[in-house]
């Protein structure tokens, strides 16, 4: 479903990415798991169209996409869940969610899609008139993928997710992701807790100082000495 070939980045003269190629099946959960700075955002904002420096190849269901905007990488069924959550703390939950909805196609269905949002996360049909800037972290995390769904992707980019989260929380998030494959939808996954996502992926891609050094089935890269080593520095 996705292929990245080849992929380089930079900010400024600075460069994020050497190289970078990785695929996504359709049907997959794949993680990008490295050391903070490794350039694992970076992959996921190429993709998104939310970085314009680049160079290399990024195709979904064989459409290039890489120097597309990112609202029409949206319209090829790609949506982000960015890192942080960024949710519109002023509006309400159910403002939030209607937004992720906005694209052309969704936007008559979008009854249908909210009421499968609210069946994975129950606490936010419990909270849909609450302001989202008072909802504590894990639920502004169920926001923000939340959001992400009601623009009915394919394919599902997810950075950071743990982020600041406590492990009860954790545990929920983790499963709901889980959940979202289980429907159909891909899931590309960026993160630093690497048991638990290699825990609910098929493969997984180790990425050191903007270079993809490992890549192999998730629970072959669990357990491989070197892999803990590169993220660890042990």
């Amino acid at each position: 479903m996705l292929e990245v070939s080849e992929l380089d980045a930079w900010y400024g003269d600075a460069r994020a990415l050497w190289g970078v190629s990785l695929t996504v099946g359709a049907g997959e959960t794949v993680s990008i798991i490295g050391p903070n700075g490794a350039g694992k955002s970076t992959i996921v904002a190429a993709i998104a169209g939310l970085h314009p420096s680049v160079r290399g190849q990024v195709t979904v269901d064989d459409e290039d996409v890489l120097r597309l905007p990112a609202h029409r990488v949206c319209a090829r069924g790609v949506a982000i869940v960015p890192e942080g959550r960024r949710v519109f703390g002023s509006m309400s939950v159910h403002e939030n969610l209607v937004l992720g909805a906005y694209r052309r196609g969704v936007r008559e269905r979008y009854r249908r899609t909210m009421a499968g949002v609210l069946e994975l996360f129950p606490r936010l049909a419990a909270r849909s008139a609450q302001p989202a800037g008072t909802l504590s972290g894990g639920e502004q995390q169920m926001l923000a993928i939340g959001r992400a769904l009601m623009a009915d992707p394919r394919l599902l980019l997810l950075d950071e997710p743990s982020l600041g989260l406590a492990p009860v929380v954790l545990d929920e998030v983790f499963a709901a992701i889980g959940a979202i494959n289980a429907r159909g939808v891909s899931v590309l996954l960026v993160e630093q807790d690497i048991d638990r996502a290699l825990e609910i992926s098929t493969r997984g891609y180790l990425l050191i100082e903007g270079r993809i050094v490992a890549g192999a089935p998730a629970a072959e890269l669990r357990d491989r000495e070197d892999v803990r080593r590169g993220i660890l520095g042990l």
